[in-house]
């Protein structure tokens, strides 16, 4: 069954809403897979999961390997996969579509030697304005949880940070980008992504997304730039 249409909630609300594309990334061992299944428990029908391209592309056997043609081969496929799984999530008119990473995510893993929005007909600013708000979940040293839980996972500790700076670098310029910084308790990781979705989701939706023991602060999505901590 595809998990991104699996709704655990029902709302009562048939309004149509203003669309909203939101991006959870991270660098590897972030916490994504373990956050987006606690979301999936708040889904109700105006909210649309986008799986992650990549686990689609290295999962179902694209060649992995050391070799820049490869490595360049697989992060075309990726932005591809990336944008027409986008694009078939829009079908059913959802409110927020939420992406598990996005298209400027390979900007952190494309090897060159040229430029990754020339090799794939496109620029980074088209690219920042496909999404409305970005929540970067940051990498735990190995010393706070960083783990090989996920087998498609095979970057060390000390990769995984370069990676997860390098996303952080790839999606600097967009004006909605909120940092979740790791900490032992993985748990208010968890509470703070739950709270930013409470505020991105139509007003019908945010009891759904309600963090307990939490205060919920302002109606409205946090401005521009806003870093959480």
């Amino acid at each position: 069954m595809n998990q991104s249409r699996v709704h655990a909630r029902s709302c009562d609300c048939r309004e149509e809403h203003e669309r909203r594309k939101v991006v959870l990334t991270g660098g590897p061992g972030a916490g994504k897979t373990a956050v987006l299944e606690l979301i999936r428990q708040s889904l109700c029908p105006h909210v649309r999961i986008v799986p992650e391209a990549a686990g689609i592309v290295f999962g179902g056997g694209f060649p992995r390997g050391g070799d820049i043609r490869i490595r360049r081969a697989g992060q075309r496929a990726i932005f591809y996969v990336q944008r027409e799984l986008e694009a078939a999530a829009d079908a059913g008119n959802p409110a927020v579509v939420l992406c598990d990473r996005g298209t400027v995510d390979g900007l952190a893993y494309w090897p060159g030697p040229d430029d990754l929005w020339s090799a794939v007909g496109t620029t980074l600013d088209d690219e920042l304005r496909r999404y409305d708000v970005t929540i970067h979940l940051r990498t735990p040293s190995a010393e706070t949880g960083y783990n090989h839980a996920n087998p498609l996972r095979t970057e060390s500790p000390a990769e995984a940070q370069v990676i997860d700076e390098r996303i952080a670098v790839a999606w600097a310029e967009h004006p909605r980008r909120f940092l979740v910084e790791s900490s032992e308790e993985f748990l208010g990781k968890v509470a703070r992504v739950l709270e930013l979705m409470r505020q991105v989701v139509p007003p019908c939706c945010r009891g759904h997304f309600a963090v307990p023991g939490e205060g919920h602060g302002a109606d409205t999505f946090p401005g521009p730039s806003a870093g959480v901590t």
